[in-house]
């Protein structure tokens, strides 16, 4: 059973805090139930994003998202698309820029 943000914080165990983050620029789209957010990555870790956007997906409200990997950074010689599962597990205003981080809690490599 996933551990929720508010638990893994509490046990000091924060998923979105314990990664190596690499900046990147993807454009994505966020899926939650029947609404789509338009955004565009800062960083992407093993365990999340933090991403941008005019409009955010609630705090707690599970995500789906893809993402397309260069292949300069994974190493191979095709980019590589992840489709992930997730939950949004903050917010934050900077300067005039909506913040927002996911969780990557499940994903799988689409072809």
């Amino acid at each position: 059973m996933p551990v929720t943000s508010k638990e893994s914080k509490e046990l000091g165990t924060d998923p979105v805090r314990t990664s190596v983050r690499f900046p990147l620029h993807l454009e994505i789209v966020l899926t939650t139930g029947a609404r789509e957010y338009k955004a565009v990555t800062e960083d992407v870790s093993a365990n999340g994003i933090c991403f941008t956007a005019d409009d955010l997906p609630p705090v707690d409200a599970p995500v789906e998202f893809r993402m397309t990997m260069p292949a300069s950074i994974m190493g191979g010689s095709e980019d590589v698309t992840l489709h992930c599962v997730g939950r949004i597990v903050r917010h934050e205003r900077s300067g005039d820029r909506n913040l927002a981080a996911a969780v990557i809690d499940d994903y799988s490599l689409k072809g």
